[in-house]
């Protein structure tokens, strides 16, 4: 469990970005340490995304400073950002996978296209199943996404994200177009890869239920279950963090959100489907 003395693995401090003269994050800052959930709601277009992006170098920040794994990475260039995403699983929105890839090479991907990463192709393969075992999709190896559901492509994108056994993974509103009983899946399936690979977990999501799930439940390793967590449990586990407009309106834990009078932190309380 996250404490003052573990590692910060990701913090901004007074990041803003702009496209074209529109301001896009405001004077954002946040800072997530080792083991440490981090949890990002917002209406859409409140800046979830982009700070995703930002925080992976995808998109480069107007002004501040950006600290991944205790290096300051705010100016790096392509070529080295190249090099620390492998350090980093993402799961893109709608999965991301790549349509002429089977299964099988969609995970086995990152692996293949990081020189870090480089290892046997015999143990390339291990991890591949490995991880499809892990999201129960084992069987799926030489199938297309085309030929899988929705909630199956989202299941096969978290197996592509753990496969490298990143230290920090990266969620963009992966319960996004899912009913809710395949939403509650795969957030299940994100708490288990938190819990059982001890990896710190970044999640942005319009859904304030995927944030109690994540902030209130632990994977049991003996039974395979979710079993609610305790109070000393979620203490220091669990980071919210709410965007208006690219701006930070609430820092806090789950207890002070649900505490929040904000009316804008209070629609995604009361889970309003029009935040």
């Amino acid at each position: 469990m996250p404490d003052s003395s573990s590692p910060v693995v990701l913090a901004f401090d007074r990041v803003s970005l702009s496209f074209g003269g529109e301001t896009v994050l405001r004077e954002v800052s946040f800072a997530m340490r080792r083991g440490e959930s981090m949890i990002v709601l917002g209406a859409a277009g409140s800046g979830k995304t982009v700070l995703l992006k930002t925080a992976l170098g995808l998109l480069t920040a107007t002004s501040g400073r950006i600290e991944l794994f205790g290096e300051d990475v705010t100016g790096l260039d392509e070529q080295a950002w190249y090099e620390r995403r492998s350090h980093v699983g993402v799961l893109f929105q709608e999965g991301g996978l790549f349509d002429s890839l089977t299964i099988e090479e969609n995970v086995a991907y990152p692996m293949l296209n990081q020189p870090r990463l480089a290892c046997p192709e015999e143990e390339v393969i291990r991890r591949v199943q490995e991880s499809l075992n892990f999201v129960e999709l084992g069987h799926t190896l030489e199938k297309f996404p085309s030929e899988l559901s929705g909630g199956m492509r989202r299941r096969v994108g978290i197996a592509r994200a753990i496969v490298t056994q990143p230290d920090l993974l990266l969620y963009d509103s992966p319960t996004a177009g899912l009913d809710p009983i395949t939403a509650n899946t795969i957030i299940a399936l994100i708490i288990k890869g938190r819990d059982m690979r001890h990896a710190t977990t970044f999640m942005v999501t319009h859904r304030y239920q995927d944030g109690q799930l994540l902030a209130g439940f632990h994977h049991d390793e003996a039974t395979g279950q979710l079993l609610p967590v305790n109070g000393q449990r979620e203490t220091g586990r669990t980071h919210y963090l709410v965007l208006r407009e690219g701006a930070v309106v609430f820092d806090g834990s789950a207890t002070e959100l649900e505490a929040s009078r904000d009316p804008y932190v209070r629609r995604f309380v009361r889970r309003e489907e029009g935040a």
